[in-house]
């Protein structure tokens, strides 16, 4: 691919998934992105792989991690002795970014604040990632994504059915820790865009609150202009478009139709289906009509879908233009072939653990993606990097006897 962050380093100081995953990206893009991790436990997403899956007992990687910090170099840093503190400094001195999720008292203890690192490098992207934002009462207040995005953010009221006894489970692991590093990721490229105009450095904030707000908006707007909590929910046994709604087959499967412009697929339509009649039919006439008989027509539909398997759907549907997709699996989507034209899914090789497939940004240059490559084990390029801004092997030694890097 065209490695538009070539030449640019980035000095991550994060765990888990929210801010490493914009590692990723940058990473993706062409960057050089150095890890600092714990010399001896490293970051905790190295050992994280869901409750779901453990009983297996017959994969050692990390398919998290592998998600979360392919691409990068390791160093391992004690950030609380002071020779792994001047290891830090020596590679901030030579970095364009620095991205951290730590919270602000743990910056302020470990000397690696804005103030600390822009001091040592005035030019300087400094990329804070919080689950409630830099600002307020709560600024301190650490946060994942089930908490600061899915519950506080709303997005799990908007997504949970009326009469559900719990609010919607999220739909995956760290499903807006992805979403909130890519803001992230789009956040450095501005910052390094306006820094080569003026040569200034930026203090760049991405929270996952502030994520789910973005991805709320259209909600938040409605509630402010109508005095509600949110837009009402789709209702499949009623909705105002027959045409754009979700259906089941003979196989239990489920199609969505998403034909916005109702009155003018809608007779294509049911005579493709054999239904022609369904057109001419008073209650169906017409969008109004079909609003006002939304639950008649849903019915018919029903019906009409619950004849014939997804094969057959499929095969159908693509004779006419208006848009509609089958509800996927993940397995399923990872083999689509419009993933493996646009290489959405690398394929990551680890060697003895076997090939993973890996979700890749969905932004591309020139039409190209690059080829993954896998997380570094911890520590693996500590003696290359720390020796590059000048240490030498005997500084090195006294450093790993200290305890102070790996």
């Amino acid at each position: 691919m065209t490695a538009v962050m070539r030449g640019i380093r980035v000095v991550e100081l994060a765990t888990w998934g929210f801010i490493p995953s914009a590692g990723v990206a940058l990473a993706d893009w062409g960057a050089e992105v150095i890890k600092i991790e714990h010399p001896e436990h490293g970051d905790p997403m190295r050992g994280l792989v869901p409750s779901s899956l453990k009983s297996s007992g017959t994969h050692p990687v990390s398919f998290m991690f592998q998600t979360f910090s392919r691409g990068k170099a390791s160093v391992g840093i004690d950030l609380t002795t002071e020779g792994g503190r001047e290891a830090l400094h020596r590679l901030v001195e030579t970095a364009d970014v620095f991205l951290t999720n730590y919270l602000p008292s743990v910056r302020r203890k470990l000397g690696v604040d804005v103030e600390d690192l822009q001091a040592i490098n005035p030019k300087l992207i400094y990329v804070k990632g919080s689950g409630l934002g830099p600002d307020g009462d709560e600024a301190d207040t650490g946060g994942f994504d089930l908490a600061s995005y899915w519950s506080r953010g709303g997005v799990a009221h908007v997504t949970t059915g009326a009469h559900e006894p719990w609010p919607a489970p999220m739909p995956g692991a760290a499903f807006g820790d992805l979403q909130g590093g890519l803001y992230a990721a789009g956040g450095v490229a501005a910052a390094l865009f306006d820094r080569e105009r003026t040569g200034t450095g930026h203090v760049v904030d991405v929270s996952l609150l502030g994520a789910a707000v973005w991805v709320m908006a259209p909600h938040i707007a409605a509630s402010t202009m109508y005095g509600i909590d949110a837009m009402a929910p789709a209702r499949h046994e009623l909705p105002s478009n027959p045409i754009a709604n979700t259906y089941r087959t003979s196989d239990d499967r489920y199609i969505a139709l998403v034909m916005l412009e109702s009155d003018r697929f809608w007779a294509p339509l049911v005579e493709l289906m054999g239904r022609g009649d369904l057109a001419a039919d008073p209650r169906f006439a017409d969008a109004t009509a079909r609003s006002a008989n939304s639950a008649e027509c849903v019915i018919e539909l029903e019906k009409i879908f619950a004849a014939h398997s997804l094969a057959d759907w499929c095969e159908l549907l693509s004779k006419q233009r208006g848009v509609w997709a089958v509800v996927q699996t993940p397995k399923e989507v990872g083999t689509d072939p419009q993933v493996l034209a646009n290489k959405y899914v690398g394929q990551l090789d680890l060697g003895p653990g076997g090939t993973i497939g890996v979700g890749m940004p969905p932004i591309q240059f020139d039409r190209r993606q690059p080829d993954p490559s896998a997380a570094p084990e911890l520590g693996a390029d500590t003696d290359r990097l720390l020796q590059e801004v000048g240490y030498d092997w005997d500084r090195l030694i006294e450093l790993k006897i200290a305890g102070a890097i790996n």
